[in-house]
């Protein structure tokens, strides 16, 4: 029924209104009780056997909602309603900015993809802050907050900007994400180099701890697919010796490889990230490479062309002990979450580990 809906009406309208429109209707159905409690029902369900421990944190599953969804933290609750059993809300900025210029937003339907410029578009992290501060949960979900630039900070600034957000956010965050990888805010992806980064996570990590003294926040730091394989290495080495929780593999790419067959040449030579099922290979291709180095020293997060619980598997399989999604959303609708559970159940009932955990990189150690 959804496919038939997405081809009858979302598909005709503009991406982005399309996806303020769904996001308005999750958000008006987690305030009905009883339509909340059938939907988490039908749409959630709990297996016992995917219960996850990451970051020193309890989860339903390994399954997460990726960032650039809720920006803004307005519908944790409504996203762990259809079954995601983490929520990474932002990009959060240190100011609030309006993002790039509409139309920002693309879907290549017959690549199964979508290319995105947003350019952060989000309130800010003061009032993101509040916002947290504020929530009375319905659910019970783990939420990651997201942090990058505000686009008119200088480059040489940015840390600044960060530790702001993190010094506003931390509080209110299971886990704190620092993206230097979105291909949208001019220079980020420059603070992926070790000689910017490493300044840059240490004063997130300290700005973090004097906020928050009762307990340790994890800290991850998100990546990009078009990276060198011996930056890579660089990234897995630096988080390993700033003593990070996780690294986040991968965002999208600019990468254009494969495309055009399916979709128009004016949708591919659109500029932004590229999202969906393109990304698939690349970014498995990453997260071997990151767990072949790092082992289990950190916490693996495989996303980027994750669309069906045998993606998902694969990508435990090569070190993620979270799996996250987002592209794939749009296309398989509120249903995709219950699917992806049941399938990543079946899955490890039929395999020869115990557990997930038991799972997690048991490919990258078989060809080791």
């Amino acid at each position: 029924m959804y496919k038939i809906f997405f081809k009858l009406v979302f598909s005709r309208m503009d991406p982005e209104r399309a996806h303020h429109l769904a996001f308005r209707w999750i958000r008006l159905a987690v305030r009905v009780p009883v339509l909340r409690t059938f939907a988490a029902a039908a749409l959630a369900p709990r297996f016992k056997e995917l219960r996850t421990e990451a970051l020193g944190l309890r989860m339903h599953g390994p399954f997460g909602l990726a960032a650039g969804f809720d920006k803004n933290a307005v519908a944790i609750d409504g996203m762990a309603m259809l079954g995601f059993d983490h929520v990474e809300i932002g990009t959060v900025t240190g100011e609030p900015q309006p993002g790039n210029p509409k139309k920002r937003l693309f879907r290549l339907v017959g690549d199964r993809a979508l290319i995105n410029r947003m350019g952060f578009n989000n309130d800010g992290s003061l009032a993101v802050a509040a916002r947290l501060a504020s929530r009375t949960p319905v659910f019970r979900t783990v939420v990651g907050v997201n942090i990058g630039k505000t686009k008119v900070v200088p480059e040489e600034e940015a840390v600044g900007d960060y530790v702001k957000s993190a010094e506003r956010l931390a509080p209110h965050a299971d886990y704190l994400v620092v993206n230097v990888s979105s291909p949208n805010t001019p220079g980020l992806r420059n603070l992926q180099a070790t000689e910017a980064l490493r300044p840059l996570l240490s004063a997130v990590r300290e700005a973090a701890d004097r906020a928050v003294t009762a307990r340790r926040v994890p800290l991850l730091v998100k990546i990009a697919p078009d990276l060198a394989d011996e930056d890579v290495d660089a990234v897995a080495d630096l988080a390993v010796e700033l003593g990070l929780d996780g690294i986040i593999a991968t965002n999208t790419t600019i990468a254009r490889e494969g495309l055009g067959l399916t979709s128009s040449p004016a949708l591919v030579a659109e500029t932004g990230g590229l999202s969906g099922a393109p990304l698939r290979a690349r970014s498995l291709e990453v997260l071997r490479r990151l767990y072949a180095r790092v082992g289990d020293r950190i916490t693996l997060v495989g996303v980027g062309g994750i669309e069906t619980a045998e993606d998902a598997w694969e990508r435990i399989l090569a070190g993620a002990t979270l799996v996250q999604g987002y592209s794939a959303f749009i296309y398989e609708g509120p249903f995709w979450g219950r699917a992806i559970h049941k399938g990543l159940a079946a899955r490890l009932r039929q395999s020869p580990y115990a557990t997930l955990a038991d799972a997690v990189g048991a490919d990258v150690r078989k060809h080791a």
